[in-house]
């Protein structure tokens, strides 16, 4: 039997892509996880051109990732501040699934030049252990192996087949 291919057209990795998959973006979404706000914290924590920046942040912002705060230095002109949405916020863990990735097939020799810890919020019970992503599956079958997960179509799939014929 022949699996129908889905429409690469019709694909979330795609969509998320067209908002976070040029190289600056998450790294902004990285610095702003960081605790990075202003326009000037991106531009010295980056080194990217300043009209750069402005691009990804707008993009980012009009995406959803980001909001603007407007501030107001005292004798300064009314400037913004950028933090994160609750979608933004969901991207950690992708940075952190990136960061593993990158650890395990491009660290320098010594190993990483970060580790992820565990900090709750309120401080009252520090764990401080080592964080990772872990696929699982919505039945609790945890710490699948990548060959153990494949694609099938969703509830709004098109298949490559129904997007020619239309």
């Amino acid at each position: 039997m022949e699996t129908r291919r889905i429409d690469p057209v019709n694909c979330s990795v795609a969509r998320a892509l067209s908002v976070v998959g040029e190289r600056w973006s998450l790294l902004i979404v990285r610095e702003a996880l960081d605790g990075a706000h202003r326009f000037g914290e991106f531009h010295t924590r980056l080194g990217i051109a300043k009209n750069l920046l402005a691009n990804r942040l707008d993009t980012l912002v009009t995406a959803g990732v980001l909001r603007r705060v407007p501030y107001r230095e005292p004798g300064d002109r009314r400037r913004y501040a950028y933090e994160l949405t609750d979608q933004g916020h969901a991207l950690r863990p992708t940075l952190i699934a990136l960061l593993e990735w990158g650890d395990t097939y491009l660290a320098d020799p010594q190993g990483p030049s970060v580790v992820v810890r565990h900090r709750p919020a309120d401080d009252t019970n520090p764990c401080d252990a080592p964080v990772r992503v872990v696929l699982e599956c919505a039945a609790g079958h945890g710490h699948l192996a990548s060959h153990d997960v494949r694609r099938t179509p969703g509830p709004g799939a098109i298949t490559a087949s129904d997007a020619g014929a239309s």
